[in-house]
């Protein structure tokens, strides 16, 4: 055995790849995680299961004091719970490759000739299948209780659209702390507590106006107001550009700041 052979390191280094070779590897692995939800479906269960009950519990336990109305409070309700699912959904990002670095996974992409971000982009993009079928088992059910579109397809998939680019801008978040937790199951302990006052601090359930003044501040800058404001327009008729500008630069800030943040962790996790 020579001396180089002694020397050599445990893992191939990763070759600098370009942009569109880092793209290319990203969807590779993307479809990797479209697989695994394939032949493991029961990964899904959160994010379906649980908007149906938010769904349920809120409009029969809730709707008729906060609005009168079930029906009324379902129309209200749901674009702020298509918000909420997307968020949650999130979670199951930083869960997932904490659990591959846990096992190894990560050692081996490492000595593939891979860009770098790849795994990381990819697990991000391979979430939208998750928010499609989330969001499809959710608009299912509340049109089964009475829900309606009152604009036109359009419109309503503009509102799917703004779903995904806000879910993949927050699952950066979800990334980075998936990167610095030691394990699995700390992942959603964490971001339930950044998730919660996203989505319960905000008009999802109940109006602006109707909660204290010292709240109404925190409300009325929060992003999931205002992509649940822009959702409402979208799908019940009202004003929703200024407010869909705002969720989206919100968005954007999220991805700008968590993405390198996400990333740094990542090479201090696995070298």
């Amino acid at each position: 055995m020579t001396a180089a052979t002694v020397a050599a390191p445990r893992h191939t280094v990763i070759t600098r790849r370009g942009p569109i070779d880092a793209l290319r590897d990203s969807l590779v692995l993307a479809g990797r995680n479209i697989v695994k939800i394939r032949k493991n479906p029961e990964t899904l269960l959160d994010v379906t299961l649980q908007p149906i009950l938010f769904l349920f519990m809120f409009v029969y336990l809730f709707g008729g004091a906060i609005a009168g109305d079930t029906h009324a409070y379902l129309q209200m309700l749901m674009p702020g719970l298509m918000v909420q699912n997307i968020a949650f959904a999130s979670l199951g990002t930083g869960t997932a490759l904490n659990t591959d670095i846990t096992k190894g996974v990560f050692d081996r992409f490492r000595s593939m000739p891979i860009a770098r971000s790849a795994p990381l982009v990819g697990a991000v993009l391979g979430d939208i299948v998750r928010y499609l079928v989330a969001m499809a088992v959710l608009v299912i059910t509340a049109v089964i209780l009475g829900f309606r579109v009152h604009t036109d397809p359009g419109s309503f998939l503009l509102v799917i659209a703004l779903m995904v680019v806000f879910g993949l801008c927050l699952c950066w978040v979800s990334v980075f702390v998936g990167m610095l937790v030691k394990s699995p199951q700390a992942v959603p302990g964490v971001l339930v507590a950044f998730i919660m006052p996203l989505t319960f601090g905000s008009n999802v359930f109940a109006p602006t106006s109707s909660m204290p003044g010292w709240l109404q501040g925190w409300v009325k800058i929060n992003p999931v107001t205002q992509l649940t404001d822009a959702a409402r327009g979208l799908l019940n008729g009202g004003p929703w550009a200024d407010h869909a500008a705002y969720a989206f630069l919100w968005a954007l800030a999220i991805a700008v700041v968590f993405f390198p943040l996400a990333f740094r962790a990542y090479r201090r996790r696995v070298g």
